[in-house]
C-alpha cells in the first residue's frame, strides 16, 4: 500500500473521531426554557435544544421549568441536574461508581437532583436533619400516600413543633447511589421548599468536604 493511501486512511479516521476527547468535570445549568437550556460545561456556555449534543458530548434530553431541572446524557448515562447547581460529570458507561461529587452554591449550600421512589425531586443536603424531610405539597406532587402508609407524629423545626407523618421510602437515589427503606418525615404545608437530605440517607455514606466541594461515597 502506498504512503499516499495510508495517509488518506489516517485522515479519514481522524475525521470520524468526536470533537471532544477529554473528560468533562463540571456542568452547571444556568437557565431553563421549554425544551431548551443554557448549560456551562467546564466554563464554556452552550445553548442546547432538546435532542441536541454539545461538542463536549453533553446531550440535552429534556427540561422541566417547574421542577427547575434538566435531564442530560453524557458518557452513556442519563443524569438530572438542578438549575444553578454545579455538578460533576458521571463516569463512562461500564465504569463502576458509587460516589457523587457536589459543589456548594454561592450561599454555601449543597443541592442535588435525585429521586424518591422514582419521582424527581431536588435535595438540600442537611446533616442536621435526622431523616429525609419534605413538605406535604412535595409528597402530594410525587404521589406519596403518606397518610395511608405513614404514622402521625410531631417534628421539631425552627418554627416550633409541627405535625408530620413518619414513613419509609422504598428508594432514594442521588447520582449512582441508591438506598432502600429510608426513614422520612412529611411535614404539613409548603415547607421545606426542597427535600432535606438527612442522616437516614447520609448515614449510609461517607462524606468528605473540601471547601465548596463535597464527595458522597456509598459505604458497603
Amino acid at each position: 500500500m502506498s504512503r499516499l493511501v495510508i495517509r488518506m486512511l489516517v485522515v479519514a479516521v481522524m475525521l470520524t473521531l468526536p470533537q471532544w476527547l477529554g473528560a468533562v468535570e463540571k456542568i452547571t445549568v444556568f437557565a431553563l426554557f421549554t425544551s431548551k437550556a443554557i448549560i456551562s460545561i467546564d466554563g464554556t456556555r452552550r445553548v442546547l435544544s432538546a435532542g441536541q449534543t454539545s461538542p463536549e458530548g453533553v446531550k440535552l434530553i429534556r427540561t422541566d421549568t417547574e421542577l427547575e431541572i434538566a435531564e442530560i446524557e453524557i458518557n452513556g448515562r442519563r443524569e438530572t441536574l438542578s438549575l444553578g447547581v454545579v455538578s460533576s460529570a458521571p463516569p463512562s458507561a461500564g465504569q463502576a461508581s458509587s460516589s457523587i461529587t457536589l459543589w456548594a452554591d454561592r450561599g454555601g449550600f449543597f443541592y442535588t437532583a435525585g429521586t424518591i421512589n422514582g419521582a424527581e425531586v431536588r435535595f438540600l443536603v442537611d446533616t442536621g436533619a435526622n431523616t429525609i424531610a419534605m413538605s406535604s405539597r412535595t409528597a402530594d406532587r410525587i404521589g406519596l400516600d403518606y397518610k395511608r402508609h405513614g404514622r402521625a407524629a410531631l417534628a421539631s423545626t425552627a418554627s416550633g413543633v409541627v405535625p408530620m407523618y413518619s414513613l419509609k421510602l422504598n428508594t432514594v437515589t442521588v447520582g449512582e447511589i441508591t438506598v432502600h427503606n429510608v426513614d422520612a418525615g412529611v411535614i404539613q404545608g409548603d415547607h421545606p421548599a426542597d427535600v432535606l437530605l438527612g442522616m437516614s440517607f447520609l448515614g449510609h455514606l461517607s462524606m468528605m468536604r473540601d471547601g465548596n466541594k463535597m464527595e458522597l461515597t456509598k459505604s458497603y
